[in-house]
């Protein structure tokens, strides 16, 4: 097992470097000067040359990425432009915000998504297979978005029961930590309810047609049983495979949550960054992001040998 862990983090070095490269090759593509955006617009073209001149934007591209590169394997992700403060410091502050909003929207979609899933394996090519599956696809269907204007307008502007924008720190208040996350966690995890019902339910499909469930079912093993403990079991891995690919997305896809709700997390620091060219914020935050995905595929890898027995990591 620990050469495993060994071997995928050897692994995702190069893969980190990549992410790395093209991040910064993208950033330097779009338009737009942050020297300007700095300077302001009333500022002359001395003033903006010098603040290139001091942000070191005047050096070739190339230059630039290898003075970065080095940077990084010394731990140093840079200094943001518009904040005036390390790149590190500022993700820091906000990434309890994320993870909070992920793992909160995680711990709605899990037991949701498998129980819906279920549901309409076992009552396959009924009236509730079809609602639940009608109710999947409107959830991967309509935008989040959408569905998070709507939720302020009910549930925050007419019904006053939940706060409209804003974050209440954890130790602060659970309660006002759990009323300012609940409503942006539900909309995050509409999608992936919707997601991982479909997904579980093929699994499940079949699993249900194999030849062993029918033989439990002629010895008259109990439903809940050939249900739980034959069937669901041996869904296991694919229902770990799509939690993780979930965790990822939720992790890096609360862009536009944050943004709606005024979230002060990773995502909306993000958006800032691209809007103001801040580069250091953007490539050390699509860096950090990158991490996550190649942590959780290396925690997928794990979970597989507790969840099968069939697999061994030699």
């Amino acid at each position: 097992m620990l050469k495993l862990i060994a071997f995928r983090i050897a692994q995702a070095i190069p893969v980190m470097l990549v992410v790395a490269v093209l991040t910064f090759l993208l950033m330097h593509l779009l338009p737009g000067d942050p020297a300007t955006i700095i300077a302001g617009d009333q500022a002359d073209q001395a003033s903006i040359d010098q603040i290139r001149r001091d942000l070191g934007l005047d050096r070739p591209v190339p230059v630039q990425l290898w003075h970065w590169i080095v940077n990084l394997a010394q731990g140093d992700f840079g200094r943001s432009l518009m904040l005036n403060q390390a790149v590190a410091d500022a993700v820091k502050e906000r990434l309890p915000v994320t993870l909070s909003l992920a793992m909160l929207a995680f711990a709605i979609t899990l037991p949701f998504g498998i129980a819906f899933g279920v549901i309409a394996a076992v009552w396959r090519d009924t009236w509730v297979d079809s609602a639940v599956m009608i109710l999947a696809l409107v959830g991967v269907s309509v935008p989040n978005f959408w569905i998070a204007i709507l939720s302020v307008i009910l549930f925050s502007v007419t019904l006053g029961w939940l706060p409209s924008a804003g974050y209440v720190p954890l130790h602060d208040s659970f309660s006002g930590w759990l009323a300012s996350l609940i409503q942006p966690a539900v909309v995050l995890a509409l999608f992936q309810i919707g997601y991982l019902a479909r997904m579980t339910r093929s699994a499940m499909l079949d699993v249900l047609d194999q030849d062993y469930i029918r033989t439990a079912r002629a010895k008259g093993v109990a439903v809940n049983t050939i249900i739980v403990k034959h069937a669901f079991r041996n869904t296991l891995m694919q229902v770990v495979t799509v939690a993780g690919y979930i965790l990822s997305l939720l992790i890096g896809g609360s862009v536009v949550i944050e943004q709606i709700f005024a979230l002060p997390g990773i995502g909306r620091l993000l958006v800032q960054a691209i809007m103001a060219r801040d580069y250091p914020v953007v490539q050390g935050t699509m860096l950090l992001l990158g991490f996550a995905f190649v942590f959780i595929n290396i925690l997928i890898d794990l979970i597989y040998a507790y969840v099968d027995p069939r697999v061994r990591y030699d």
